[in-house]
This record gives C-alpha cells, sequence and structure tokens, in this order.
C-alpha cells in the first residue's frame, strides 16, 4: 500500500487590516483542510502569512516553506493554496518559484483553479498569473489615487505620525473616519529642544552639530517615543524635515525608496511646532558643518575669511589664489577658477583690502554700545517671550502629570476594593503606560524648567555692553596689523562680495552668546567641524 501525499498549505491575506479582523485566513484554512481529505493528502505543515503583499517574496512564512521545499529530502510533496494570487501576483517570480519548487518534486495546487501538467494548463496558469499581475497594480494605482487626494484635503493617511505629533479624528465620512495630525506636547517640546540645541547650544558650548545633540539627549536620559536612545540618523531627520514647519511631504517616496517626481508629492498641511526662521537657520548651519560643501581642513586654514566668503553672483566659495610667486594674494571666485566664465562671470580682491574691510566694517559700525543695544533688543525681546511660553509649557506639563497621577491612584483604589484584578494584564498594561507617561512628563517639566532658569540668568546690562565693545575692539586685531580670526568670526558668519558692495552677516544669537560670555572668556565658536560623510537617503547609514 503507498503511502498518502504530504502536503502544506500556504495561507494569506494581503492587510494586516484583514489579518486583525479575521476576514480570510479562518475560510482558507477550512478549504485547505477539506480539499486534502477529500482527495487523501496527508497535511503535514500550514505555514500563515498575515498581512504580506504577493508582490515580491519579503514574506518570512514563504521563504521558510520555499527553504523547507527546497530541502533534500524535502518534508512535504505538494504545496496547496486557496488561488495562484495568493502564492505570488507577480507572473515571473510565480513561475520561478512553481520551477525551483518543481525541480525537487514538488508541485504546487490551486484549491480554486484546478490546473493539469499539460503544456495548454501550463500556458493558462500563466495567463491567469498575468491577469492577477495587472490587477494587483491597478488595485494599487486606485488606492494611491485615494490616498494621494485625501492627503490633499489634509488628512492623515494612517502611517506612524512623525514624533512631536499624534492623531486625532477629525470628522466621520460615511463609516469613514478621517484623522489628522495634532501638536503633542509631551514630545513637541523634545522637538524644539533638539532646533535649540542646534542653533544656541546649551548655555556651555556654542551651536551643537548632530552627535553632540545626541550625546546631550541620551546623556540627560531624554528618550525617544519609544522610550529607546536617540541616534544620529533620527536626529539628522528631525532636523531637516519640513513637517515641523507645518509642510509634510505624502508619497515622497517609492516602493524603492527613490525619490517620487515633484508632481507625485503631496504636501498636507500639520500644525508647526518650530517657526520658519529657525529652520532655515539650522538647514544653513547643517550645509556649513557639511565637508562635501566646506572642508574641515578650511576651519583652520590660515586666512582670515576663508570658509565664510562667497561670491554674490554664484553663491561659491571665495578661495586664496596667489601671485608673483606669492607676492600677491587674492580672494577669487571658486566657480570661476573651475569653470571659467561660463560658470560664473566671478571676481578677484586683494586678501589685505577685503580683510581690512571687513573688520573696519564691524568695529566702527557694529561694536559701537548703541549699535549693539539696538540689535539686540530683539534677540532679548524673543528670548523673554520664549521663557514666558516656557512657563506655560511646564504647567501644562505638570497638570498631565497630577491628572495621571489622579488615574493611577483610581486603579489602585479600584485594586484595593477589590472591584479591579491585579493580574488581569490589560489592567498591568494600562498601569504602565500611565507611569510612562506620568515619568516623561514630571521629567520634560525638570528639564524645561531648567532650560527657563538657564536662560533667565543670562541678563545683560548696558554696562556689559559696552565693556564688551571696548574689549572686542581691541581683541579683534593683534601686533603688525592683522586680526583673529575666532574673534572676527564670533561677530560674522558669512561675508558675501559683490561688484559693487560687500555684505556682511551675523547671527543675532550668536552674538549674544558671545557677550554673555563676558570680556574674559574668548569668543563662542561651533566647535570644528567634523569630517563626516553626507548622508544616506535611506532609513540609516547603510545602503540598500
Amino acid at each position: 500500500m503507498t503511502s498518502p501525499l504530504r502536503a502544506a498549505l500556504y495561507l494569506r491575506v494581503s492587510t494586516a487590516r484583514q489579518a486583525e479582523h479575521d476576514v480570510s485566513i479562518p475560510d482558507q484554512k477550512r478549504q485547505g483542510e477539506a480539499y486534502c481529505r477529500s482527495r487523501g493528502y496527508q497535511l503535514v505543515e500550514t505555514y500563515v502569512e498575515p498581512g504580506a503583499s504577493a508582490t515580491n517574496d519579503r514574506r518570512p512564512e514563504f521563504q521558510r516553506m520555499i527553504e523547507a521545499g527546497t530541502a533534500k529530502p524535502p518534508p512535504f510533496d505538494l504545496v496547496i493554496v486557496h488561488s495562484f494570487s495568493r502564492f505570488f501576483r507577480d507572473h515571473f517570480e510565480l513561475e520561478f518559484y512553481v520551477r525551483k519548487l518543481a525541480k525537487n518534486g514538488i508541485k504546487l495546487l490551486s484549491i480554486t483553479q484546478e490546473m493539469g501538467d499539460d503544456p495548454m494548463h501550463i500556458m493558462m496558469r500563466q495567463i491567469m498569473s498575468l491577469f492577477d499581475e495587472y490587477q494587483s497594480k491597478e488595485n494599487a494605482k486606485h488606492v494611491l489615487r485615494a490616498m494621494k487626494e485625501n492627503a490633499r484635503q489634509g488628512f492623515w493617511n494612517g502611517a506612524l505620525p512623525p514624533i512631536g505629533y499624534r492623531i486625532v479624528e477629525a470628522e466621520q465620512r460615511g463609516t469613514k473616519v478621517k484623522k489628522k495630525l495634532e501638536i503633542d506636547p509631551l514630545h513637541a517640546e523634545t522637538i524644539r529642544l533638539i532646533y535649540r540645541l542646534t542653533l544656541e547650544g546649551d548655555g556651555v558650548s556654542g551651536p551643537l552639530g548632530v552627535k553632540k545633540v545626541v550625546s546631550y539627549l541620551n546623556s540627560r536620559h531624554i528618550f525617544t517615543r519609544d522610550g529607546g536612545r536617540w541616534g544620529i540618523a533620527q536626529v539628522y531627520r528631525i532636523l531637516t524635515a519640513p513637517t515641523y514647519v507645518g509642510r509634510h511631504t505624502f508619497n515622497k517616496r517609492g516602493k524603492t525608496r527613490k525619490l517620487n517626481a515633484e508632481a507625485e508629492m503631496i504636501t498636507v498641511e500639520v500644525p508647526p511646532i518650530i517657526d520658519q526662521a529657525a529652520f532655515d537657520t539650522v538647514q544653513a548651519h547643517l550645509r556649513s558643518r557639511n565637508p562635501r560643501v566646506t572642508p574641515a581642513r578650511v576651519v583652520s586654514g590660515p586666512t582670515l575669511l576663508t570658509g565664510i566668503c562667497f561670491c554674490a553672483g554664484c553663491d561659491g566659495a571665495m578661495t586664496l589664489r596667489t601671485g608673483k610667486g606669492g607676492r600677491y594674494r587674492y580672494y577669487t571666485c571658486s566657480t570661476k577658477a573651475r569653470q571659467g566664465e561660463t560658470g560664473c562671470k566671478g571676481r578677484s580682491i586683494p586678501m589685505g583690502k577685503l580683510d581690512n574691510l571687513v573688520a573696519f566694517h564691524i568695529e566702527e559700525r557694529l561694536l559701537q554700545p548703541e549699535r549693539l543695544e539696538e540689535v539686540l533688543a530683539t534677540v532679548l525681546d524673543r528670548r523673554q517671550e520664549r521663557t514666558e511660553r516656557h512657563r506655560e509649557h511646564v504647567a501644562e506639563l505638570n497638570k498631565r502629570a497630577a491628572e495621571t497621577d489622579l488615574r493611577l491612584k483610581r486603579l489602585y483604589d479600584a485594586i484595593e476594593s477589590g472591584v479591579a484584578d491585579l493580574t488581569d494584564p490589560a489592567l498591568k498594561e494600562r498601569i504602565a503606560g500611565l507611569k510612562a507617561i506620568r515619568d516623561q512628563a514630571r521629567a520634560d517639566a525638570d528639564r524645561v524648567q531648567a532650560v527657563t532658569e538657564s536662560s533667565g540668568r543670562q541678563t545683560i546690562t548696558p554696562q556689559m555692553v559696552r565693556q564688551f565693545a571696548t574689549t572686542a575692539r581691541a581683541r579683534i586685531r593683534i601686533d603688525g596689523g592683522g586680526y583673529r580670526r575666532d574673534h572676527l568670526r564670533a561677530l560674522a558668519q558669512r561675508v558675501e562680495v559683490a561688484d559693487k558692495e560687500v555684505r556682511i552677516m551675523g547671527s543675532k544669537s550668536q552674538l549674544l552668546r558671545t557677550l554673555a560670555a563676558g570680556p574674559g572668556v574668548g569668543p563662542v565658536t561651533s566647535g570644528v567641524r567634523s569630517s563626516v560623510p553626507k548622508w544616506r537617503m535611506g532609513w540609516d547609514s547603510n545602503p540598500r
């Protein structure tokens, strides 16, 4: 008597929602088991794939089944599916895996699509797989079109929201609930802190780079939304995401992670956490620290304006050029030097002339007590407004912590009175969640309070302004007629050279930090730029 053929069932549904609601898997399993009984097959294994697309083979259970089916000897003789579309919705891939299994003596059978082994039935299976592939692509196209329209109307399409936001129900349309993003006060302050550290530093040093921001957050136990530690890629994405100024981009990348055409992207308006001016300043700060834009050696170069001097025509760097064996030194447009006049008509200016012009303007126009007070007035006003907002936020966080404590007390009272059972897993999870919310709110309140108190201690008086102006004017020069590079760069961060004018730009916040450091302290600098390769566009620094 021959032993019955051994069969393996492969069950799959396309979406996690179908899997959660148990729509298709039990029915496929019931029909598969009945199919095996009616034909006398011995069911030896069942592979269940809940919520996985059949357009590719990145499916754990599918790969486990293929690995078993290609082993020597195989543990089964047949793979049974409800329909060929459950196995694959790609014509080429379906045929590839059918032949791979067949080489090991294993056949693929469909419950609803009976096929033989003759050439006609093989051709019919291939035609059906082509229709399945076409239908899959059409469905994907219609779903994407609906999601894009949903995004155009300002609604959220259901993905995990960026940190600092949470999903809320906006309106009901028939049976569908439309959702939007709102600011999550618990984590939005962390986003503001990241931007503040990048722009202003921690009160001890100047603006922090991405690595330093990560170290600051982790060393002070400021956790991510999931309670984990921060990474460089996470912080960099936060600092470069337009979402935080109110413009979230939907459909930015396709399945291959490549950028879509701009016409395919949809901008969704969301509540801003960061103002546009701060975001633009951070982008300029990141570009200036990118070694592909400004090599690290430029920071420690011998010339006064190297790395901060640019051509107003093409925005190319003005680099040092020499003539007559080094007797003459010029700042020259690097674009013209590389590409000729087709790149930029270019300009050159003697190094000594431009150095003197910039230093003289800073001495005579900026380093005057009246001018410094006028420049710093707006910064101090903004700091005062920010301090008030911080105080309001601390009160909000403390209120949230107190409300959470009250909920915990009610749960504990219910447990003591016997109304609730502490052994209930759902109750334990609820208590743990409330504790996490309370502890995070308290930690955030303490941190914001500390920042508020620190900024409040940096009081700038007219006497400090006068003393700073006098000391800075004296220290910017050195014996022999030259200038101190670090002192000048604490006051000016960008110089643009045009045909008839030179524009000198600087950060008011940087100036305020330099002043607050005191006359006996050297200028606050942004540190040494690190030669870190440019960020990859994937999810992390590894190629995919």
